[in-house]
């Protein structure tokens, strides 16, 4: 229990941190988010100014610097993130509302099958080393290795350009679905998602099991492995209950990390395919200057890290009783 409480004292100032950055940072870069957005409406009155920074919210500096804090500190308690500048006057609220369901089914799906599947290959690798499936492990990091921006435009060429088999791009097509709960939709949007997410899980699924492999190769020479096998146990036996089990513990790890991560999307991925997750959403928000988008979407990215990551440490505790024994002493 104490261990819980340092680790979440420890995730709660880190996220203190990310928030008070977050807030000093974008007022050091030059430009107004209302003169911006003034500009586009020159007709407007000067009196609109002030209308406009009170809808804008925490994107204007208004009073002194602590008051500015202490209101921008009250706003992300309240998921209040400000009025978007390039959807004005749409809450970033209900922008990211929009963006993250796309990401978290995609890239979340994708990163769950990615680290199952590498998982696997690396426990059968590290456990008959040498044999043709370790031996096949520099094709898959062939992948893994090359760019990951040649490997997504590669696949589009060949299975939408060249055979037409799938999509280009896009999260759904417009002109055959209506999004919603619908059948038509869900089957447009999975056939969008498949090019996407085979690409990412081909050029991750060599990390994980190369990660899997080296972690297995060092546990089967264990002592209590050995042991397990001069028992006359199953192969099975000892590969999953002694040897895969605890060679697990630093892949969950990563794991963890690589949850966190999801919520930002693969950034290249989504600007390929223009998938309409958070990811494309980050980069039109940075070209566009639109300080309250960027602010929330680098919010939700740090918070999602830091709960993924607590999450784990909290698994590990309770399976692995070696950490329990070193926190107890």
């Amino acid at each position: 229990m104490s261990f819980i409480l340092r680790r979440l004292a420890f995730y709660l100032v880190a996220a203190w941190v990310a928030i008070t950055l977050n807030f000093f940072i974008p007022r050091a870069v030059p430009g107004n988010p209302v003169a911006i957005i003034l500009s586009k409406y020159p007709d407007l009155s000067p009196q609109a100014y002030k209308a406009l920074s009170q809808m804008i919210g925490g994107a204007v500096s208004q009073g002194s610097l602590w008051s500015q804090y202490v209101a921008y500190l009250n706003d992300v308690f309240h998921f209040n993130f400000g009025t978007d500048l390039q959807n004005f006057p749409t809450p970033v609220s209900q922008i990211l509302d929009q963006a993250i369901p796309w990401t978290l089914i995609l890239v979340g799906t994708a990163t769950v099958i990615a680290f199952a599947i590498g998982t696997l290959l690396g426990i059968l690798a590290g456990w008959r080393h040498g044999g043709w499936l370790d031996r096949s492990l520099p094709v898959l990091m062939f992948f893994q290795a090359a760019p990951y921006f040649f490997v997504a435009l590669l696949f589009v060429y060949i299975f939408a350009v060249h055979v037409h088999w799938l999509p280009p791009g896009q999260g759904f097509d417009a002109s055959v679905a209506t999004p919603g709960w619908n059948t038509a939709f869900i089957s447009n949007a999975l056939e969008h998602a498949i090019l996407p997410a085979f690409t990412i899980v081909l050029t991750s699924v060599a990390g994980w099991m190369l990660q899997m492999r080296n972690v297995m190769i060092t546990t089967v020479g264990e002592d209590y492995v050995v042991a397990a096998q001069a028992k006359g146990l199953s192969s099975r036996r000892v590969v999953f209950t002694y040897a895969a089990r605890n060679a697990f513990l630093p892949q969950l790890q990563g794991f963890g990390l690589a949850l966190g991560f999801v919520v930002s999307g693969a950034l290249v991925m989504e600007i390929v395919f223009s998938y309409p997750g958070i990811g494309l959403m980050l980069v039109q928000a940075v070209q566009s200057k639109d300080f309250p988008l960027m602010q929330a979407i680098f919010l939700v990215i740090t918070f999602a890290v830091l709960v993924a990551n607590l999450v784990v440490d909290m698994v590990i505790v309770l399976f692995d009783p070696r950490a329990r024994v070193r926190e107890a002493v």
